[in-house]
Formats: C-alpha cells, structure tokens, sequence
C-alpha cells in the first residue's frame, strides 16, 4: 500500500511535477486507497476497486504486461473475491485482467465473476481478432515497441447494455453510462454512495486521445457533452483511466470542463471552415487549440495532438476526400516522387535540400522532401541517411508520444537500410 500515488497527484496538479515524467508504459504498478472501501491501482491503465458486502467490483482489468501483477496489488489490499469487472471501453490496456482472478475463483470454489460492459465492446473485439497484424504494426510504431503481438483471444462480457445500466453489488450501487468518445463503446461509472467517478479514458491527464493517426474513428463533441454530464454530478474524487486519481470536487470539476472546452473548440473551429468551403489543409494549419488550456497540468500534448483531433473531426464530418482535386485519384506516390526529383536535378537535390531546411528549423517541409527523395531513390544510401536525420530532427522536436512513435520509426526504417 502506497501514498505515493496520491502525493504524485497532488504535486502534478500544482504544477510540481511535469506528467511527463510518469506518462510511462510500463510504470510501476502500486496501489492506493482514495476513500474507505476504493482503491486505486495505477498502471499504463488504471484499475478502480470497490469493496461491496458481495467481493469485489472492479472497473476496468489492466494489460495482458501487467494483469499479474494488478492481482497482487489488489490482494494486497483485500483478500475478497472478485464479483464483478467493468470494462470502460475495448482497448486491450484495459480488459486483460480477469484472468488471474478466475484461476483464483476455480482454485478457491468461488463463483467465476461477471464481466459487463457497454453493446458494442464485443464488436471491436471481433475487429481486432479481424484486424491483428494491422493493430500489431501500428501499436509497435506508436509505442516503440517492435516485437509487440496483437491478442486474438479475448474475454467477452457476460452481460451488456445500450445506454444505460444500474448494477448492485453486494449492497453498493453502480451506474453504468455510454457516451462515444474516444471509443464508440465507451462506458463511465458513478458510484453515489463514495462519490467517486471513474471516467475510463474520457480523461487521461492529457491533451484528450481524440485524434490519434493510426486508430479509428473518435467523436470529439460527443465527448465534451459527457465531460460536462459527468461534472454535473458533483463527483469528489475522479479515477481515470490512464494517470492519477484526482480529489476534491472543485477540482475534478474544473478537469472535466476543461477537457469538455478544449474538445468544444476545435470542433467548432473545425466546422465553422468545413461550413466555409476550406480545405482540409487550410483547416489543419488554422484551428488553433486555447493556448491556456493547453498549459494546464493535466492537457498537455505528451500523447496525442489537437492537429490530429481536427483531422478526426473532419473525417467524422467529411470523409476521406481533402478537398485537393489531385488527391481524389493520385498517382502512386514513388511515381510524383520521380517526376520531382527529375525536375529538380535528382533524388540527391531533394535530400541535399531536405537537409537545408531543416538546418534552417522548417522540418515539416523538409519531411516532405526527404519522403520524395526516398521514394523516388529508395536504394540511394545519402538519400536514406537524409531522410533518417530528417526524421530524427523531428522525433526531437516533438512532444507527443504519436508524433515521436511515427518519426523515429521512419527515421528507424532508414537506418536500417543503410546499416546506421
């Protein structure tokens, strides 16, 4: 049993500490009690605990990396069989838990527990099992992680629900609600009796994950309205699915208004020249994020980026199509790469120019170059080692962890052509 979570999340709301620092992947799993009868386990994904006069409710299980070691911190702190799980929402970080509990359960004579989650959960596991080596690339881009493997087994809820659910629990009550947000099966939890809310990844301790490159579909405005209904509750304490737990009602208040601004703001500059007739490129280098909301403790873009989430938002609204006549049915790309290359005197001109620029700090532009360069001379080793130190200016530029998982695996990709 540790404090240590609480202080930590104490100091990142001050301001003391930067959440950076412990925005980790594979953090130190701990636990800590938040309120008599709840525990909080902190991991990359979160774990809430409730002791009901029937075992344990969980909300949310953990990873299949940390699904052990979540057991025994929880039994740490209570020996009671686990009753129920929650799933917040499908993503793999946060449903991999239930198994080390029904090994216990078929050891101990227990009844096997419930899971329960929101209708369309088991749909996005069938997407994954569908989708495994797509899910298996692009999460080792994202994280850094090359020999990550997707999961093709999963435990599918026992009982689901449409829009809303009220569980009792050994006595405790548990009301299950369902907004899209980051994810179309997303649920949040209030429990009255502790008033405590745990929001899944509606609140993150970060910039909101409503835009990520490389994953479907999100609904940013959506998501600010069930930020602003889960404020009008009057929560105490608020449990998140990823970062530190938050205590005391003006403050958990003031988090989810805030995250509910900053989504309201993007969208609406988004649709505002959507509605105008802009191109998706205008839209993506005019919308701007609130700079003070930005530099809140808790809304820093160390994940994803609201660039991205207004990509998302015209993609919600839009479609595919960027509004670029060329772009509705481009050539390949190594054949535009060609004919640039040709014009300007080789493949070497562009990298040598690639170069330059980002000598000068105009790295977007410089990206672009060194991807022509590449493509239109893939095997030219002076070409790749331009795109790599391009692609590394960029890692070291940026902030979020997506940004930086893209970057370096392209700069990685080149490297590894020309052994270093």
């Amino acid at each position: 049993m540790s404090d240590n979570v609480l202080e930590t999340a104490d100091r990142l709301w001050r301001g003391e500490t930067d959440i950076a620092e412990q925005f980790q992947f594979f953090p130190e799993t701990s636990v800590a009690e938040v309120a008599d009868g709840v525990s909080f386990v902190r991991s990359f994904a979160n774990v809430s605990a409730f002791v009901t006069g029937d075992g344990l409710v969980l909300v949310d299980t953990g990873s299949p990396f940390f699904a052990v070691a979540i057991h025994d911190q929880l039994r740490a702190w209570s020996p009671e069989k686990l009753r129920t799980a929650i799933y917040s929402h499908g993503h793999i970080d946060h449903v991999f838990g239930v198994g080390p509990f029904e090994e216990e359960a078929r050891s101990e004579g227990w009844p096997q527990p419930t899971v329960v989650s929101h209708e369309a959960l088991p749909r996005r596991f069938d997407r994954y099992v569908l989708t495994a080596g797509y899910n298996a690339i692009v999460n080792q881009r994202q994280f850094q992680v090359p020999d990550l493997a997707w999961p093709t087994n999963y435990r599918y809820p026992d009982d689901t629900y449409r829009d809303e659910m009220s569980l009792e629990v050994g006595g405790v009550l548990f009301e299950l609600h369902h907004d899209r947000g980051e994810t179309d099966d997303h649920t949040w939890t209030w429990i009255p009796e502790h008033r405590v809310l745990c929001c899944g990844d509606f609140f993150i301790w970060a910039s909101p994950n409503a835009g990520n490159p490389q994953k479907v579909q999100r609904y940013p405005s959506e998501w600010a309205a069930a930020l602003r209904k889960m404020a009008g509750l009057g929560p105490e304490v608020l449990l998140p699915g990823h970062g530190f737990p938050i205590v005391g009602a003006d403050r958990v208040t003031r988090a989810l208004t805030d995250t509910a601004e900053l989504l309201e703001s993007l969208h609406d500059q988004t649709l505002s020249l959507m509605n105008q007739g802009a191109r998706l490129d205008e839209v993506v280098h005019s919308v701007r994020a609130p700079r003070h909301l930005l530099e809140r403790p808790y809304l820093h873009a160390i994940y994803d980026e609201p660039e991205f989430v207004v990509r998302n938002i015209w993609r919600l609204y839009g479609g595919w199509y960027d509004g670029n006549p060329a772009n509705l049915k481009p050539a390949p790309e190594a054949d535009l790469a060609g004919e640039l290359a040709a014009l300007a005197g080789g493949a070497d001109r562009l990298a040598a120019r690639a170069r330059q620029l980002a000598d000068a700090g105009d790295l977007r532009l410089a990206g672009h170059l060194a991807e022509l360069a590449a493509l239109a001379a893939p095997e030219n080793p002076e070409v790749q080692r331009a795109r790599a130190e391009v692609f590394e200016g960029r890692v070291a530029e940026e902030a979020s962890i997506m940004s930086r998982g893209i970057f370096a695996w392209a700069a990685g990709e080149s490297r590894r052509q020309t052994n270093g």
